[in-house]
């Protein structure tokens, strides 16, 4: 047990604790091939966490090919020849369904040719400052997604700037650097448009934008559409017991109002696609299934995490925008 580490009060997540331990104790040979990783059982136990995020960390040590997973016995390192020459240093704003098809995605691409440390901010300035603060120097390259917040220009400035990659969300303020990311504001028009044969058939379309994580190039793009083709529209910031009427289409960001919106018209006994329609932003496989499939737009995750690979273990410089695309569904 004492190979592995956790400070409880730590803004580093505890299941990226266990990785780093183990990864720490492979550099220092406390480690060997065939050695046997504690169980999961004992290192909840030993921790107070839960059992998921164990296994979370040995999935993705297994993932990166350092441990390997014997059904009934337990998890044992199945490599110690890694050198890593590159460690990258990944900040993401918070971890979601989509997002991990992107880490998924990077981790794949990169395989045993970097050592990858993910961190989280949680759209929490002060962690962003922190984290970025206390990792600077330790790492060969620095991704950052800064999400839709303020001020994260003159923090990530303290990086040295070739080594620095933005991912997803960007600014005016971060162009000096290499990214790949959305331009949310064209996929929202490029997204209605070529669904614009379908919302014909409808009376109005509603944009249900929280505004406090989702970036505002949604909302640009979402109204320049309906001023263009002169559809009535309307924003709301959440929706709650609100009444769905006939020819309405939502425009939804956040899943949370996708379920408030589906609730909502099974209380109302409407049907969907026929008396109102749904366009969700973000593709998960979920959302293939739910109601027949859920109509979305969406960038393509797994290839930006492809993308992102190939930049970072080249040295690449450039902005990229991520391919996005409207996937028409049952829900319009």
């Amino acid at each position: 047990m004492k190979l592995i580490k956790i400070i409880p009060d730590s803004v580093i997540p505890k299941y990226q604790q266990i990785i780093n331990s183990i990864e720490q104790a492979l550099a220092q040979q406390l480690l060997k091939k065939n050695d046997k990783l504690p169980s999961i059982n004992k290192v909840c136990m030993e921790f107070g966490i839960s059992r998921d995020t164990v296994l979370y960390a040995y999935e993705i040590l297994k993932k990166k090919g350092i441990v390997n997973a014997i059904l009934g016995k337990g998890y044992y390192i199945k490599s110690t020849d890694w050198n890593f020459e590159e460690r990258i240093f990944l900040l993401f704003d918070e971890l979601n369904a989509f997002k991990e098809n992107l880490y998924y995605s990077f981790l794949e691409e990169i395989q045993q040719r970097a050592n990858v440390h993910v961190f989280f901010h949680y759209f929490n300035i002060d962690v962003f400052k922190k984290l970025i603060e206390e990792n600077n120097g330790s790492y060969t390259k620095y991704i950052i997604m800064p999400g839709n917040m303020n001020d994260t220009a003159p923090i990530i400035k303290m990086l040295p700037k070739k080594d620095v990659y933005i991912l997803d969300q960007t600014n005016i303020f971060l162009r000096e650097y290499s990214s790949v990311h959305q331009n949310f504001a064209k996929d929202m028009h490029n997204g209605l448009l070529k669904a614009k044969t379908k919302l014909d058939a409808y009376q109005r379309l509603i944009l249900i934008f929280p505004g406090q994580k989702e970036p505002v190039g949604m909302v640009k793009g979402f109204t320049s559409f309906c001023e263009q083709y002169k559809m009535k529209h309307e924003i709301i910031c959440n929706f709650t017991d609100r009444e769905i009427l006939n020819g309405d289409v939502f425009i939804i960001v956040d899943d949370k109002h996708l379920v408030n919106v589906i609730k909502q018209s099974k209380k109302q006994k409407l049907k969907i696609r026929k008396d109102f329609g749904i366009i969700s932003y973000n593709e998960t496989p979920l959302k293939g299934i739910v109601e027949n499939g859920i109509t979305t737009i969406s960038t393509d995750f797994w290839q930006m995490g492809k993308i992102l690979a190939e930049m970072v273990l080249n040295s690449k410089e450039g902005r990229i925008e991520n391919a996005s695309n409207l996937i028409i569904r049952n829900s319009l």
